[in-house]
Formats: C-alpha cells, sequence, structure tokens
C-alpha cells in the first residue's frame, strides 16, 4: 500500500473544483506532482471559498476547464489506490464534476470510496481532524488551502500510518 495517489480539490462553489492537486506515490517515494487550476463554470465563485483559499475568479479566468484538464488528471488517478483527506468530499468533487461534463466515473477503475486520512487519524485518537491539526500533530509542513501542498500532507499523513 506505499504506492498510491493522494488528491486535493478547491472549490470555487458548490462542488465545482477551481484547482487540484495531485501527488502520486510509489514505493513510499513522491514520484510526481501535479496542480493546476480549473476555470468554474461561469468562473463563478462563493465569497467564502475565496476566503478559505485565496483563489479569485481574476485567477482563474483564462484556465482551462475541468475536461480540459481532465486527461492529466484520468493518467494519474486510473487503476490507482486513491487517498484524500476528507475523501468523501473530494471524491464528490471528482464524481459530480465529471458528470458534469459527460465523463463516466467507471472509466477511472478506482474504488468507490478512498483511503481517507481523516478517519485514519481520528482512531488514532486526534482531535480535531482537520488537515491542519493533523499535520501540527504530525510536524508535517503545510500551505493550507494549497491543492499541492494538502495533497503532498494528505500523502505524508497517509504514509506515516503505514509505517
Amino acid at each position: 500500500m506505499k504506492t498510491f495517489t493522494a488528491i486535493d480539490f478547491e472549490t470555487a462553489i458548490g462542488h465545482h473544483p477551481c484547482s487540484v492537486g495531485i501527488v502520486t506515490v510509489e514505493n513510499g517515494l513522491i514520484v510526481d506532482e501535479f496542480v493546476t487550476l480549473i476555470k468554474p463554470p461561469r468562473n463563478e465563485y462563493s465569497p467564502f471559498t475565496i476566503a478559505v483559499h485565496g483563489i479569485h475568479p481574476r485567477d482563474t479566468v483564462n484556465a482551462k476547464t475541468f475536461d480540459q484538464v481532465f486527461p492529466e488528471i484520468k493518467k494519474r488517478l486510473e487503476n490507482r489506490l486513491i487517498v484524500a483527506h476528507n475523501e468523501s468530499f473530494d471524491r464528490t468533487v471528482l464524481a459530480k464534476t465529471m458528470a458534469l461534463y459527460g465523463l463516466d466515473y467507471a472509466d477511472l477503475n478506482i474504488a468507490p470510496r478512498w483511503e481517507c486520512t481523516v478517519k485514519i487519524y481520528r482512531a488514532k485518537g486526534i482531535k480535531p481532524t482537520k488537515l491542519s491539526d493533523c499535520c501540527r500533530e504530525m510536524n508535517i509542513t503545510l500551505n493550507h488551502h494549497e491543492a499541492l501542498s494538502d495533497a503532498k500532507a494528505c500523502a505524508e499523513l497517509f504514509l506515516r500510518k503505514l509505517q
């Protein structure tokens, strides 16, 4: 299980992603990192999400849309064990956004539920289990709500669980 992919989405509004970070781990080592901005539908954002991650419509006005970015996402997720910090959130973002663009989630050939570091660290007794709390407890560097940093932190949390 030291071979997996960690993913984190930042969202603009609802389940519409505006950024994705993906970290590929092979035999316990990070071998690939991918991050990109994504232009959400109508480039629409909630003031709440902007306050969380600091990504504004001006940052994604010229970004690729999800369907344009999807080939890069697919090649990193397909047939892999997927890990996310709050897996139900990131899995739902992926599934709903794929459906919006007419892409078939089943084509990824990934588990219907992913590994979840929230659940893992909650079971270890860490409370609260926000990514920032888990990283602080485990001395992992984090630039919270930056998609690649969050994905890397999640990967590190999962690797430490395996040790």
